[in-house]
This record gives structure tokens, C-alpha cells and sequence, in this order.
């Protein structure tokens, strides 16, 4: 019996690790031919041989039009567009960073956060409508609440989420558009290079306490064991799947270990103001 995806083509952008090189490795899965677009031209190597890798930066109108063209080439058609590459701001408060720091961090955050998920839309959507396609976006819980980053990465996967409503109205009746809210991950999410947080990675987040050896995962209710990029791949399938989600577009499915459910973790974020 073939996968929920069985014949279709999706193309994946920041596919090369993280949540990004999961989705792709649970799409081939599930019976899909996959190709993705990565700026780092070292991380896609370890995909497996039928991944159609191409480099780009998803700011570049010119390098998201050459994947989909080079996908289409390969494959024939397209059928699913993951918007997903994406970049963390290490929940850097206002109070913490100089005008100019947040000038240069807020274009390259925003112009990789929600930037390149339009000009992926821009550049797909009419393979998609061809096929009667589907968009499936990585947002994030910080698309629907505070503190899942800082006042940068908050602002951008609220865009995230408007950009996803408005472009599920446009783009009917042929192509469905919806998304994922993931939580935090064991991932090598990045921050800004212009805050000089381009080789950090929210795996750390993850690390064990050195004295005791413990895990210190998040304050998530359903984080004791689920926090690999494989855990939150399922919502992506469905979504996907015209079988199983035909009457289904401009929603999102949480998949973030229960944060809304969590409560407080602290009355207010400036007390120290």
C-alpha cells in the first residue's frame, strides 16, 4: 500500500536540516518525490540520493524560481510547497539590543521569516495551481503567543500567519494553504549574523545540566520525551494529503507540546526593568 503522498512532488525550503530535512525524509516516506532548497550547500548532502537539492537563499525571487523551475524539470510537476526556512532571534528583548542592532536584525530576520515565504508562494504558486496543489507553512507557537522568542521573531510568525490566511483567500479554489505551529526542537536553528548569533543553535536549549546530568527541556507540557524533528512531522503530512484534507485550508494545527494549556511561567517579562 503506497503513503498518503503517493506520486506527488514537494519542494521544501531550508530542507537541509531541522524540522525542513524531517518534513522531507517523512514525505519520501510517505511515497512523495522531494526536492529542497538550502542555502548551506553542505547540509543537504547526508539526504538521501533521490532528494533533489538545490542552493539558494529564499530573499533571491531568482533563486526560488530556479527550484521550482529545477524541480519541475526533474519531476514533471509540483505538487506541495513547504515554506519552512527560518531563522531565531534567541528571545533577544528590545531593552537588550541599540536601534541599529534592531534595524539590521529586523530586515535580515523578517526578509528570511516572511520574506521568503511569500516569494516561495510567488514563485510556486502557479505549478500549484496547475495541480491543484497545496502550501503547507512552518509557523510556530510564537505565531499565536508571547514569549516564544523575542520581539522580532514573535512580530515575524505573527506575519507568518496573516500572510497565510490572506494567501489561503487568494489562491482559492485551486491551491490549499496551511501550516504547522511547531514548538521548540533539538534543532541547529540559528539567529541573526547581524547579532552575531549565526552559529548558535536552539539545540542547545536542550543541553543536559553539567553538574546534575539532567535533560532541561522547555517548561512544555508534552516535552519529557518529544522534542526530535521527527516528532512534529505528522501535521505536515496531513495537510499535504489531498485524501485526507481536501475541504481543509487557512488552519494551522499546533504542534507544540501543549504550550496554550501550560499556564504562566512568570507574571511579567520586565521585572528587572
Amino acid at each position: 500500500m503506497g503513503g498518503w503522498l503517493e506520486g506527488d512532488v514537494a519542494l521544501i525550503t531550508g530542507g537541509g536540516s531541522g524540522i525542513g530535512r524531517a518534513v522531507a525524509l517523512r514525505y519520501l516516506a510517505e511515497g512523495a518525490r522531494v526536492a529542497v532548497l538550502d542555502r548551506d550547500t553542505g547540509r543537504p548532502g547526508d539526504l538521501p540520493d533521490g532528494v533533489l537539492t538545490v542552493t539558494g537563499d529564499v530573499r533571491s525571487p531568482e533563486d526560488l524560481h530556479r527550484a521550482v523551475e529545477t524541480t519541475v524539470e526533474r519531476f514533471g510537476k509540483l505538487d506541495i510547497l513547504v515554506p519552512n526556512a527560518g531563522i531565531w532571534d534567541y528571545h533577544r528583548s528590545v531593552t537588550r539590543l541599540t536601534g541599529e542592532e534592531l534595524s539590521d536584525a529586523f530586515d535580515e530576520l523578517f526578509g528570511i521569516n516572511v520574506k521568503g515565504y511569500l516569494l516561495a508562494v510567488e514563485a510556486a504558486w502557479r505549478e500549484l495551481a496547475a495541480t491543484r496543489g497545496s502550501i503547507v507553512m512552518t509557523l510556530s507557537n510564537a505565531s499565536f503567543h508571547t514569549d516564544g522568542g523575542g520581539s522580532l521573531y514573535t512580530a515575524s510568525k505573527h506575519a507568518c500567519l496573516g500572510l497565510l490566511r490572506q494567501l489561503a483567500y487568494e489562491l482559492a479554489p485551486k491551491i490549499r494553504v496551511n501550516g504547522v505551529a511547531t514548538g521548540g526542537m533539538r534543532t541547529q536553528l540559528s539567529g541573526p549574523e547581524s547579532l552575531g548569533l549565526h552559529h548558535r543553535t536552539l539545540a542547545a536549549s536542550f543541553a543536559r545540566n553539567e553538574a546534575s546530568g539532567e535533560a532541561q527541556p522547555p517548561l512544555i507540557p508534552l516535552y519529557d520525551s518529544s522534542v526530535e524533528p521527527e516528532d512534529f512531522t505528522g501535521p505536515y503530512v496531513l495537510l499535504a494529503s489531498r485524501a485526507n484534507s481536501a475541504t481543509v485550508t487557512g488552519a494551522v494545527i499546533p504542534a507544540d507540546g501543549g504550550i496554550a494549556v501550560r499556564g504562566f511561567r512568570t507574571a511579567a517579562g520586565g521585572t528587572g526593568l
